[in-house]
């Protein structure tokens, strides 16, 4: 036996061999095996998961700009124009709003977003930035204030080829299908023409958000209500009429390929009350009272349980995403405007209410296809055990729980939400990720999505959790990428 001096001599030459000769010590940034630290998650992700087409049911892009085909002069007006993630980000790293949402140029904009993302180790923004710079740019080096005036260059003399238009953006993501966000007394003009123009394979699909309808605390309910009239082609003076206008332009949605509906709440509400008193809480409002807290919940409830038996009715399915608490800093609020990067996780998100309320669907066997999504992750096991009180033979995962949302769609946000949904029912059934975004390069959060689910997988097998079934392990991950949704939503 050596000497201990000697041992530690050795040990200390064999670790620096390795450094020299090997590059196993340290991986190359992003490169083809990003995330996927097994064999097994690499053979998944190249073999199953890369391949698959992309199906968005949940975006907020522009179906305008998808007919117009638009073209963007620069990259600051294709990733940071409505990007609230982006300026957020870049309000963090103390950046002048001038340079975010004000009156600075292009130019100036993205170099101080090179600069603020240079610090943002750990965050997704980073990986995806630099995913959509490969994949679209074919640039496989760092964005940061060094390089901030070439990547500037590279990426505005791309955008000026046919391939940079947003239709040949989205054919070039792999998608396959999208659907938008919508209004009910949206006119869904542009999804008519996209439908009738046989040149775009892609199918774009209106979605049905009628927020505004439920929203009596809003100052401009009233207002709306006029709008939702013109669309409608009917007096509005009760809650029968509501929703009865609603169910009018719900069957004109369905015309136009209409499949998902959508609710963006603070949370799932189950506040029972008798029609009478829903109508005296509506006539209330249009007379200019506004609700007191109770009265709201009151109405949104009895809204919600209408909508939900119309979804069913139709087969669509309802999206319930809650835990959000928006617009908190009303000063840039009053000056950008909604969706300017200042809202938060609402922690009060009771899974008593959301289970009375898809309850009280079901007793009467009303209960729609739903998927429900909480921006609060501490929810992921709570959900779970919700939705598995309500599935039935009527599908595989009639009750889904979203995929990590908004804050959450980060490595650990996706891994927590899947890891909890294995443990508590069944990832095998999984309709997996959406974009959420108005960016027309965001489908690279696919890409991402599908890394961290096969290292996942990947994970589980060389651990002696599951069994090294290429088959079966196949089929799950390509079911989660697409199959799943595809089935689910009945889009096939």
């Amino acid at each position: 036996m050596l000497p201990a001096v000697y041992s530690a001599d050795l040990k200390n030459m064999t670790f620096l061999c390795e450094r020299l000769n090997g590059e196993s010590i340290m991986r190359r940034f992003m490169d083809k095996d990003f995330l996927l630290k097994t064999d097994t998650a690499q053979k998944l992700y190249h073999q199953y998961a890369e391949k698959m087409p992309v199906i968005d049911y949940h975006c907020h892009i522009d179906p305008r700009e998808i007919y117009e085909d638009i073209r963007f002069d620069n990259i600051t007006r294709l990733w940071l124009g409505a990007d609230h993630y982006k300026w957020r980000l870049m309000r963090w790293a103390g950046i002048e709003e001038r340079y975010i949402t004000g009156d600075a140029s292009d130019k100036e904009k993205f170099i101080k977003w090179a600069g603020a993302l240079e610090g943002a180790i750990g965050n997704p923004l980073y990986h995806w930035c630099h995913l959509e710079l490969q994949r679209y740019f074919d640039y496989n080096g760092i964005l940061n204030t060094k390089t901030a005036e070439t990547v500037w260059n590279l990426c505005n003399e791309k955008l000026k080829e046919d391939g940079f238009s947003v239709r040949n953006l989205i054919t070039r993501s792999r998608v396959n299908l999208l659907c938008t966000t919508d209004d009910p007394a949206d006119s869904l003009e542009w999804h008519r023409k996209l439908a009738q123009d046989q040149s775009f394979a892609v199918r774009v699909l209106p979605a049905w958000r009628p927020d505004k309808a439920f929203a009596l605390g809003r100052t401009d309910y009233r207002e709306y209500l006029l709008k939702l009239e013109d669309a409608a082609g009917m007096k509005i003076s009760s809650f029968s009429a509501l929703i009865a206008a609603l169910c009018k332009r719900m069957d004109f949605f369905a015309s136009m390929g209409c499949r998902v509906s959508d609710h963006g709440l603070s949370y799932v509400m189950y506040a029972p009350a008798s029609e009478q008193d829903i109508e005296r809480i509506f006539q209330d409002r249009l007379r200019g009272n506004m609700p007191a807290p109770k009265e709201e919940a009151q109405f949104i409830s009895a809204c919600l349980l209408k909508m939900g038996r119309e979804y069913h009715k139709r087969n669509w399915v309802m999206q319930l995403h809650y835990g959000v608490k928006r617009d908190n800093n009303r000063r840039l609020f009053s000056a950008v405007g909604a969706d300017a990067g200042v809202d938060c996780i609402d922690n009060y998100t009771p899974s008593a209410q959301l289970a009375d309320f898809l309850n009280a669907l079901d007793v009467t066997k009303q209960l729609p296809k739903t998927i429900v999504y909480s921006l609060n992750p501490i929810d992921n096991a709570a959900i779970g055990t919700v939705i598995g009180c309500f599935q039935d033979d009527s599908c595989i995962g009639k009750i889904q729980q979203g995929s990590a949302w908004w804050f959450n769609d980060h490595r650990s946000g996706m891994e927590e939400q899947m890891r909890s949904l294995a443990a508590s029912g069944l990832l095998g059934s999984f309709i997996g990720m959406l974009t959420d975004s108005r960016s027309f390069l965001s489908y690279v959060r696919h890409e991402y999505f599908r890394r961290i689910l096969c290292n996942l997988i990947g994970d589980l097998v060389e651990n002696g959790e599951y069994p090294d079934d290429e088959e079966a392990l196949g089929r799950i991950v390509e079911g989660i990428c697409y199959h799943n949704a595809m089935t689910y939503f009945g889009f096939s």
